[in-house]
């Protein structure tokens, strides 16, 4: 085995950076659904409407939430450096727990601004927490159990597509939670949206867990040949299972009428829930970009990694910052009692369809967004620093 070539209870900074960057590039999305003027009226990534800006812009952004999901599974390996399995435990379950009432409750408020609660919605937070819920669960298991049921996950909940086809009978309303995004309905004029399906992203903090032991029990070159040999397998894997078509994607992709648009088509993977051929194509660039950032210290990387200490934080003033100027500038045009009541079949209240902005306008919001954070993050970050024995701080 080899010596440990980082102390347990030192934050890595090539951690903390990746995040960051991963923080930052979250905004450019949630720059683009609130104010893009073709957001409530397009896909994106559709190769009969796209354009290669818009694609790019919305593409990059796929990085996101995998590599939340596997880094909060690798956070919880280096807790469990400093905190026994017991300790452990009870923290991945409780934080899980409070990710998701969270989701629930400030968060869809946030996202919908509808005071009524007639969606409740379960997004990243809760796959994030029903992701450390799993792994608390199983965290006494040994190591290897817990590797092969996250590569089980990971490489075989794509079979559920098969069994999806062939249901006769309909699929029961947990089902949604567990592989299927969809509308759970709960009591009258109110009801449940799961856009996160938590199964694939469990596999994922499972896989994220054990990667954890690369970085307290692999020296540095040993630990960025093998993150680098893992990652470029995984494009490689992409690349050929994608061009068969057969497995990995329930979505097949078609010759278009231009390079381009087959290109697109080819890159159009599902992310809800994330597809085999989704995670590959994001998780081994993710890879090897955390074997490479490993070691780099420098002024971007420091101001980068500010947002990455502190990513709930982040998340969440984020978000309510860029949907709060959405709503202001919504209402210099409409009523509030337009706003109150929606697009049609809107789960988002205060947005018209076809209204907003340019891509180069987002993409100055995006930054905008970003200079603001930064002081609010690095005043917060200082906070966290300086109260460590405040044990509540840990869920936040």
């Amino acid at each position: 085995m080899a010596l440990l070539s980082v102390p347990p209870a030192k934050r890595i900074q090539s951690i903390d950076f990746l995040r960051g960057i991963i923080m930052a590039i979250m905004a450019l999305d949630h720059s683009r659904d609130f104010f893009h003027s073709a957001a409530l009226i397009s896909k994106p990534l559709d190769p009969s409407t796209t354009y290669p800006a818009l694609f790019f812009t919305r593409w990059i952004t796929h990085f996101c939430a995998p590599t939340f999901v596997f880094l909060s599974g690798l956070s919880a390996w280096l807790q469990s450096q400093r905190k026994t399995k017991k300790e452990l435990q009870w923290f991945l379950i409780t934080r899980g727990l409070w990710l998701i009432v969270f989701d629930l409750t400030v968060l869809t408020f946030i996202l919908t601004a509808d005071i009524h609660f007639g969606m409740f919605l379960l997004e990243t937070l809760w796959s994030i927490g029903a992701g450390m819920i799993i792994l608390g669960l199983l965290i006494n298991l040994p190591f290897r159990l817990i590797l092969s049921i996250g590569l089980l996950i990971f490489f075989g909940h794509n079979l559920l597509d098969f069994a999806e086809r062939n249901s006769m009978a309909g699929l029961p309303p947990w089902w949604k939670l567990l592989q299927k995004p969809g509308f759970i309905p709960l009591w009258k004029g109110h009801g449940l949206l799961v856009l996160y399906p938590f199964l694939s992203w469990a596999g994922l903090t499972l896989l994220g867990y054990c990667c954890g032991r690369l970085f307290t029990e692999y020296k540095f070159a040993q630990r960025k040949k093998i993150l680098v040999g893992i990652g470029v397998s995984l494009i490689v894997f992409f690349v050929i299972a994608r061009a068969i078509n057969v497995y990995g994607d329930p979505g097949r992709w078609q010759t278009q009428s231009t390079v381009a648009k087959t290109f697109y088509s080819f890159m159009n993977v599902q992310k809800y829930p994330p597809s085999l051929l989704f995670l590959c194509a994001t998780m081994g660039p993710v890879l090897i970009l955390l074997a490479l950032l490993e070691n780099t210290d420098n002024r971007f990387q420091r101001i980068i990694s500010v947002f990455g200490r502190v990513p709930f934080f982040y998340f969440a003033v984020h978000l309510l910052i860029l949907h709060t100027a959405q709503i202001i500038i919504y209402l210099t045009r409409h009523s509030l009692s337009e706003g109150m009541k929606g697009a049609s079949g809107a789960v988002v209240k205060f947005g018209a369809p076809g209204e907003g902005y340019s891509l180069p306008a987002v993409y100055a919001i995006w930054f905008s967004i970003i200079l603001l954070m930064y002081p609010l993050c690095k005043q917060y970050d200082g906070y966290k620093r300086h109260n460590k024995n405040k044990w509540w701080l840990s869920y936040l």
